[in-house]
């Protein structure tokens, strides 16, 4: 995803009722499932233009936004003054870059279809969190190509639920769950969206 496959959307991004729903059902099943605190400091992987952290930046201290679309952190960015908490903005491909710093936790909605080696990222992922910090990642249940109608750098289909688990399980990670979390309602048909959360061992 060298070219920004979002540029053309962006603007309008947030504005797309069906998305916003869906993340709105994200955010209120992580929130379900992990005990935020005001001193955390999280990371956003696939943050674009910051619907999901929208929600989460009133419980936590500082939230780092990774994304390698410079339109939608063009978005994010215009929302800064309006966020209870401090934000940085790491325009990076992840999985080829690490960033500073040592994280209580990870969040991702809808963006590891579009991430190549899914492997890669949970390895990344687990280096960056403390021991004892927490993933809770957000994406499409395996479905028949037809969620995305045009090319915005999608590799998957969708996840089988066990098979991410493992893959998270290999990365490292522990009390690994897996929830539904919502359905996005298209007109090429009923999208059911995962939640799978998990934790990095005290002791890795």
């Amino acid at each position: 995803m060298s070219a920004d496959l979002f540029a053309h959307k962006a603007g309008s991004y947030d504005q797309v009722k069906r998305r916003v729903d869906n993340v709105n059902n994200i955010a209120t099943a992580i929130k379900e499932k992990v005990n935020f605190n005001p001193q955390m400091h999280i990371v956003d992987f696939g943050s674009g233009t910051g619907l999901l952290l929208e929600h989460i930046a009133p419980l936590v201290s500082k939230i780092t936004a990774v994304d390698i679309s410079e339109s939608m952190n063009a978005q994010l960015e215009a929302k800064r003054e309006q966020l209870p908490c401090e934000l940085e903005i790491e325009p990076v491909n992840l999985v080829e870059t690490g960033i500073d710093g040592e994280f209580d936790g990870v969040m991702s909605s809808m963006t590891f279809h579009h991430v190549e080696n899914t492997r890669a990222i949970f390895d990344r992922l687990f280096t960056l969190i403390k021991p004892g910090g927490f993933i809770a990642i957000a994406d499409l249940d395996t479905e028949d190509g037809s969620f995305h109608i045009e090319e915005t750098g999608v590799y998957h289909t969708g996840f089988e639920r066990e098979a991410i688990k493992g893959i998270a399980r290999i990365a490292g990670f522990t009390d690994i769950e897996v929830s539904s979390a919502s359905v996005v309602h298209k007109p090429t048909g009923d999208y059911p969206v995962f939640l799978l959360t998990g934790r990095k061992p005290l002791q890795a």
